[in-house]
């Protein structure tokens, strides 16, 4: 079965990172060669190599790429930077500890990192689950020793944050009340403070597993991954909602132009709205933002 996307979802999605965008006068330093109509590998050797490697965050001024890498059994968040002429080769960031996986890293609108990560929260801590923690850049370019992100972590495991320009927050979760394995939830900033998180109901959710959430910045378009639904291609698949009339609608697969036999998983959007960047066969992949519509 071929998928198509609505020419909708496409016009809608680029205009608001595009406007987005130009209000900060962006412009990331894109290696070559440049993606068309058909996904390619990002960056091989240096973010995509013979190494289980996920994940995509550009830094707010698109100088810095950050992604996760699995070594020795754990997960490890790289860092690579242009330096005005090429991107340099990855280095470990201040915030990792090797004694415990860290993955997902995600930018909130105040600059500040966001992770995932297996750490205790403290000697007395006995949990062996995954919580959102976050780091603030020091002046140095390199980050604070992590703080647990207490307002949304629960005893259960939490996964991929993605904000919105407002600094609501949407992640994966499998705390007591999911719908299914795991679901998408957002916490919503208000008066400085985080809102008790909220499921974003059947139109996004299942009894199957969802995760990987990336929200766009006006918090009207949701990319995120599901595994083992009846119309999946593979492993696990992108599926899109956008947020009309004061809901959901209806998730939809993302379409076999993305989607393969295999897992696909970390959606995102590049700030600019040029590219679509996922994860998939153990690379980081990218393709021309429209070229969803195909």
């Amino acid at each position: 079965m071929k998928y198509l996307i609505p020419v909708l979802f496409v016009c809608t999605a680029a205009a608001l990172f595009c406007c987005n965008a130009e209000k900060e006068k962006l412009s990331i330093p894109y290696p070559q060669p440049l993606p068309d109509t058909a996904a390619i590998t990002f960056l091989p050797k240096l973010v995509s190599s013979d190494s289980f490697d996920f994940n995509a965050c550009f830094s707010p001024d698109g100088k810095s790429y950050y992604f996760t890498r699995n070594e020795n059994n754990k997960t490890l968040i790289y860092v690579i930077r242009y330096d005005g002429t090429q991107w340099g080769s990855p280095q470990l960031t201040s915030f990792t500890d090797t004694a415990w996986s860290q993955a997902d890293p995600a930018f909130a609108p105040d600059g500040k990192m966001y992770f995932i990560s297996n750490r205790p929260k403290d000697e007395t801590d006995t949990l062996k689950d995954f919580d959102i923690w976050f780091s603030i850049p020091l002046e140095n370019g390199s980050w604070s020793a992590p703080e647990n992100f207490k307002a949304i972590n629960s005893d259960s495991n939490e996964y991929y944050v993605s904000f919105t320009a407002k600094g609501n927050v949407y992640f994966g979760s499998s705390r007591a009340g999911s719908i299914g394995q795991e679901d998408v939830y957002v916490s919503r900033l208000e008066n400085g403070t985080y809102t008790t998180p909220e499921n974003l109901g059947a139109a996004v959710n299942t009894d199957k597993a969802e995760f990987d959430s990336f929200i766009s910045h006006d918090e009207k378009l949701l990319i995120f991954a599901s595994s083992k639904r009846a119309d999946g291609l593979g492993g696990a698949d992108l599926y899109f909602s956008k947020f009309e009339d004061g809901k959901w609608t209806q998730a939809a697969n993302l379409g076999n132009h993305i989607n393969t036999p295999t897992r696909d998983f970390c959606p995102y959007i590049s700030r600019d709205g040029k590219y679509f960047f996922f994860s998939s066969n153990g690379d980081v992949k990218w393709i021309e933002f429209e070229a969803l519509n195909h």
